[in-house]
């Protein structure tokens, strides 16, 4: 793993500006903001910027990479994109003390590699229509799917730690960061089949799509068991799902076990389909496999606000997503107090012809009544965001608008 005079320089360069912004006193400030925020004392609501189109915060090539090395250039683009939305959209974001080095885990798959048909508006981003080859047509299909085989490369792990003590001493600590385990089996299931082959699937042979969710469920407890016993659940993040997870009882240890660990669940084409068959063909596969985590953060783009008994229920669920697709005033009337609204603002918001500030302000205003109306603890969440025109303006001043808005309801 070599890196030239010319990479050290730029990374380190990078690392000192990260630790200059991560040292600042006003972090910890907003760190134990977030510790009350997550443990349900009196707090404003919270607000975040994430999954950004960043081929259009790239007007000037500030966010270009220059390392070559793959490793480090994926370092390299997590500062650069760490340190722009600190100067541009912070709202309240933390900067951890530390660079987050990701463990070398590699994963064997399920045995199924998913056909996609993409079609793209705009070659510079990664947004694009998609259409899926259904690969489970018969029971017998479901036979191809194995337990993934998850392995850590010990003798590269130990490489990219005397790289980084190279790199990083004197400047500030690193750390490495390891699973937040992704226990959406229906989004997988969506890239093998197709999402209405799914829903004709689940209206025409129930029987088999129960099989599969078994077959499901027994990959993830499997892939539980075998990063237990490696310790590779990452105990010491403090982000899930594009959400800040402080608490002031985190673990002090890195055990690496998931009874220490956060996870995401969700089940997002579940949106067009009943409370019913969420319970059915979701809940009751999440109920095996959620006790095993300490926190689980739950749902993404699906409506929930019609289902939130169902959902709330499943084991140590603490945040509950509440999309642009859920009624935010049922939502938050629903929510049980125990758990946290995670509303994702409209990302069309930002979409068109013209940026409304008055309209943006109008709708975090109504989710921030919602919320205290009924007494539930709000954050709100800019995600999934396609576009903004060409115009990174837009997402700077949504920022400001969104920590203004929050501030007022302190």
């Amino acid at each position: 793993m070599q890196l030239s005079a010319q990479d050290i320089v730029r990374i380190q360069e990078l690392a000192c500006r990260y630790a200059e912004a991560a040292s600042l006193p006003e972090q910890k400030i907003r760190r134990q903001g977030w510790e009350r925020f997550n443990s349900l004392l009196p707090e404003r609501p919270r607000a975040l910027i994430d999954q950004i189109p960043w081929n259009e915060m790239n007007v000037d090539g500030c966010l270009d990479p220059q390392v070559e090395e793959p490793y480090w250039r994926w370092v390299e683009t997590w500062l650069l994109r760490e340190l722009y939305k600190w100067d541009h959209m912070r709202a309240d974001m933390v900067l951890d003390p530390y660079v987050k080095l990701p463990r070398p885990i590699s994963s064997s798959g399920w045995g199924l590699e998913a056909q996609v048909t993409r079609l793209f508006m705009d070659k510079t981003s990664d947004v694009a229509s998609q259409s899926m080859q259904n690969l489970i047509q018969e029971p017998e299909d479901i036979e191809k799917i194995h337990t993934p085989v998850l392995t850590l490369d010990e003798a590269r792990e130990a490489e990219i730690a005397e790289t980084a003590d190279a790199l990083f001493g004197g400047i500030i600590d690193w750390r490495f960061t390891g699973l937040v385990m992704h226990l959406g089996a229906w989004d997988t299931i969506a890239y093998w089949m197709g999402v209405e082959n799914c829903y004709i699937e689940l209206m025409d042979r129930p029987e088999m799509m129960h099989a599969l969710m078994e077959k499901m469920t027994e990959g993830y407890l499997g892939m539980i068991d075998q990063a237990n016993r490696l310790r590779l659940f990452d105990t010491q993040e403090h982000y899930c799902h594009c959400s800040h997870t402080y608490r002031p009882d985190d673990p002090t240890e890195r055990t690496g076990c998931s009874r220490d660990a956060w996870a995401f669940g969700l089940a997002q084409l579940f949106t067009a389909v009943s409370p019913q068959i969420t319970a059915e063909f979701e809940a009751a596969y999440m109920q095996r496999i959620f006790p095993f985590f300490r926190h689980i953060y739950y749902g993404c783009c699906d409506r929930l606000d019609d289902r939130l008994d169902i959902v709330s229920a499943l084991p140590n669920v603490r945040k509950i997503s509440c999309s642009p697709w859920s009624h935010r005033e049922a939502f938050a009337e629903k929510l049980p107090k125990h758990i946290i609204m995670s509303n994702k603002p409209s990302p069309a918001m930002l979409a068109g012809d013209s940026f409304d500030e008055e309209a943006v302000r109008a709708d975090l205003r109504r989710t921030i009544e919602a919320a205290r109306k009924n007494g539930v603890q709000l954050e709100m969440i800019l995600k999934d965001i396609s576009t903004v025109r060409y115009q990174p303006q837009r997402l700077w001043r949504y920022s400001e608008i969104a920590l203004e808005e929050c501030r007022k309801a302190e």
